[in-house]
């Protein structure tokens, strides 16, 4: 019995062995002809063999495991001409391949839909993805592109406010929404005050926004996910772009060094506000400050063909200062440094070595009689990730990654005649960490899953002090710790999963559930959120919010792909949300934890999109029906209360039309019902004085809000090696009067108190001058 045992077994082994020497493996990078750049996202499909086929992922890699044979394998990216390649795989084949854009001509092409239709066959739901040729023409404010703008326009995204770059993603806070650049984190997005993004366009490659069914390597954030990926430069030829507006200016540089191995790019941009304002005749306006300036670096080299490094930094400030009286200054830097490994034909490694840092400063007075207040944030992080590409049906990513967080609260600097005291509330520092396990799995041809699981982890640690406080926002006790000793600690697992059912080639059902973990907290009194916002870690008073979402949607598309259209469901439950106590003071507060309550959320909505992605004309139009609910034992008496992102409907139209060559036009229309608002129901009088009197949280709302902006960009010339154009647009073209702030001040004839309404913006024109060579 032993021996027939022993024989079935060494049998069955023979046949595995000779079933796996049948099958090998195609491996590669596919990129982009003119400038040598990565294509993320382009499939690689096996003609005539339905359900084979693979996608190349951030850094252009892919790889596919087939049978012994001869293949037929198309290569497609939207926007590109796709190659078909013949493939003979009788061993296992590197094939790198480069494609060219769809205006230019090339031998061996087949223009083909089937990359067009991947709304419709991937797994991944909620998710959008934003390329920087998407906003070129879409009119914004000041006529400055931003990507954040773009994403505020889809179903799903709430804009923080007039103008404003901040958003909220399904009912989360603005704290909620993890933003990466190049891996890093940007804890601050926002420039001047909240109306531009820290992103510049020219120097940004892809953005993916993952609005639920997040992969297992995303952690940290409640509600969403936006991984921005910067250019890696041209490593063809030396390029140049730039553009001249009415506020800013930017100029990018880009070049190889050394052809088709490696490649760096440096990105600048800078308003001159400030320059205008030395104009003035108004001695205090000569004396303001006010700018802002990003650089981005990145730099790439192909060591072998095996390894692959990256180094990418940002580097980002603004500076805000009214004569001698008060400033502001805040700023991010970030630096990446990678490194790309291929250890066999299905094992691809990335190992990233990332540094975050964002402070902000407030000034009062000056020379001897300054005050300044200091605040920020500082990461560390490790981070290892793999993907291995088990077979055609299963792809199996993995990783871990270890953060050190340095939180600076407050420091405190006068000068020898201040009145202030110098001192400063103690930094704290933190220890996150995560591994990871995922599969990508096709069944079938209509089945597809993902899934994984994320544990995930947080130790608040000193050197310093840690109170307990009672349910009344007292502290009854203080301990204080040693370096890297344990105050607080948290951990966690997260589950990932998503399915998606082919209907048809043009039609899917598609389910989606995601857990988060989030251990830092942004406390703000803010809706839109400002520079002097506080990030803070849980602790042994504050616990890390949780968030359980579930989501469905059917996706269709018509007319051979031209038109795509999403309907998606949500429901989303949250745990240790945070929220102030009624007039809490938050601005450098050594015991802010006493100013906090503590509560639970819910948030559930519709999302729909219809876009046109070909022909003459495109857009699309997006439609959220969504509620946003807080409940808090110290607010309202624990009664249900909208939160500050509840925003029931919430609709945006955005139309391109090339009617010439030459000539692009476009619109935007927005329209939202008004944001929850705490606004005082009557006053008293106390010593003499009028006091506002609040009863509801949230209790009231903003007039409804609707704009209209326009466009106009004019391509003076276009050639291969250089392209020039005028943008022109109108901001709030109809001079809509939507309100920014309401106050309630008294009437000097009636005695009453009316609320008087601030609009910040109404019609505002702006031209722009950009190139590219």
């Amino acid at each position: 019995m032993t021996k027939k045992l022993c024989l079935m077994l060494l049998c069955l082994a023979t046949m595995t062995q000779y079933a796996y020497a049948q099958n090998y493996t195609l491996k590669g990078r596919v990129k982009d002809a003119a400038n040598g750049e990565d294509l993320i996202g382009a499939a690689v499909v096996v003609e005539g063999v339905s359900g084979k086929g693979a996608t190349t992922n951030t850094y252009g890699f892919y790889s596919l495991t087939l049978a012994k044979g001869t293949y037929q394998i198309s290569i497609q990216y939207i926007g590109y001409q796709s190659v078909i390649k013949e493939v003979v795989l009788d061993k296992d084949v590197s094939l790198d391949i480069e494609l060219r854009e769809e205006t230019e001509s090339l031998e061996e092409v087949v223009v083909s839909a089937e990359a067009a239709n991947a709304n419709v066959t991937k797994t991944e739901m909620s998710v959008a993805k934003i390329s920087p040729k998407d906003v070129e023409t879409v009119p914004v404010l000041f006529g400055e592109k931003d990507i954040i703008k773009m994403v505020q326009l889809l179903p799903g995204v709430k804009t923080s406010g007039e103008g404003g770059s901040g958003f909220s993603v399904r009912g989360g806070g603005l704290d909620q929404n993890l933003i990466l650049l190049d891996e890093a984190p940007v804890y601050n997005a926002s420039h001047l005050l909240g109306f531009f993004s820290v992103f510049n366009s020219d120097a940004i490659k892809d953005v993916t926004l993952y609005k639920g069914g997040m992969p297992a390597e995303y952690g940290g954030r409640a509600s969403s996910v936006m991984d921005v990926i910067m250019k890696d430069g041209n490593a063809k030829r030396f390029g140049a772009s730039g553009g001249i507006g009415l506020i800013s200016s930017k100029l990018t540089l880009e070049a190889p060094i050394v052809k088709d191995k490696g490649s760096f790019i440096v990105s600048g941009r800078r308003t001159y506000a400030d320059l205008f304002l030395k104009l003035s005749s108004n001695e205090d306006l000569k004396n303001t400050t006010l700018y802002f300036y990003d650089l981005n670096l990145k730099a790439n080299y192909q060591i072998t063909d095996r390894d692959r490094i990256y180094v990418s930094g940002y580097f980002g400030r603004d500076n805000f200062g009214f004569d001698d009286e008060f400033g502001f200054s805040w700023g991010n830097a970030t630096g990446t440094l990678r490194w790309n490994h291929i250890f066999n034909d299905r094992l691809f490694g990335n190992t990233s070595l990332i540094y975050s840092d964002y402070d902000y400063a407030f000034d009062i007075g000056a020379d001897e009689e300054k005050f300044t207040l200091e605040s920020g944030i500082k990461d560390w992080n490790l981070k290892q990730d793999f993907s291995y590409f088990l077979n055609s049906n299963n792809t199996i990513k993995f990783g871990a990654n270890v953060i050190r967080h340095n939180f600076v609260p407050g420091k405190i600097s006068t000068g020898s005649e201040s009145s202030f005291a110098a001192e400063d509330i103690d930094e704290q520092y933190a220890v996150e960490g995560a591994l990871y396990v995922q599969n990508e799995q096709k069944v079938g041809l209509r089945w597809s899953f993902t899934y994984g699981l994320r544990y995930s982890l947080f130790d608040y640690m000193g050197a310093g002090e840690a109170y307990e406080i009672d349910d009344d926002g007292v502290v009854t006790s203080t301990q204080a710790y040693g370096n890297w000793e344990s105050i607080q600690f948290y951990n966690g697992l997260e589950p990932r999963a998503s399915a998606k059912y082919l209907l048809n080639e043009k039609s899917s059902l598609k389910v989606a559930y995601n857990r988060n973990y989030q251990y830092m907290h942004l406390l703000s009194n803010s809706t839109s959120g400002s520079p002097t916002d506080r990030w803070v870690p849980s602790s042994n008073n504050v616990k890390p919010q949780i968030a359980d979402q579930v989501a469905a949607g059917y996706f269709r598309n018509f007319k051979d792909n031209m038109f795509e259209f999403s309907a998606e469901v949500y429901y989303k439950e949250m745990q240790n949300l945070i929220d102030y106590r009624t007039g809490a003071d938050l601005v450098f507060n050594s015991s802010v934890e006493t100013e906090l309550v503590y509560g639970s959320g819910k948030a559930y909505g519709l999302e729909l999109l219809l876009k046109k992605t070909q022909g003459k004309f495109t857009g699309w139009l997006s439609y959220t029906l969504s509620r946003s609910l807080r409940e808090f034992d110290d607010i309202d008496d624990g009664k249900i209360f909208p939160s500050r992102q509840d925003r029931i409907h919430d609709l945006s139209v955005t139309a391109i039309y090339a009617f010439h060559p030459k000539w692009t036009a476009s619109a935007n229309f927005v329209f939202y019902t008004g944001d929850a608002v705490t606004f005082p129901s009557g006053k008293y009088e106390s010593a003499g004085r009028q006091v506002p009197y609040y009863t509801e949280r949230n209790g009231y709302r903003f007039p409804n809000y609707h704009r209209m902006d326009l466009g106009l960009t004019w391509t003076v010339k276009k050639t291969e090696k250089f392209e020039s154009s005028w943008n022109f647009s109108v901001y709030n073209a109809y001079g809509r009067e939507n309100p920014y702030i309401i106050n309630f001040e008294e009437n000097e004839d009636t005695g009453q108190t009316e609320a008087v309404q601030f609009a910040l913006f109404k019609a505002i024109p702006s031209i722009s001058y950009n190139f590219r060579f």
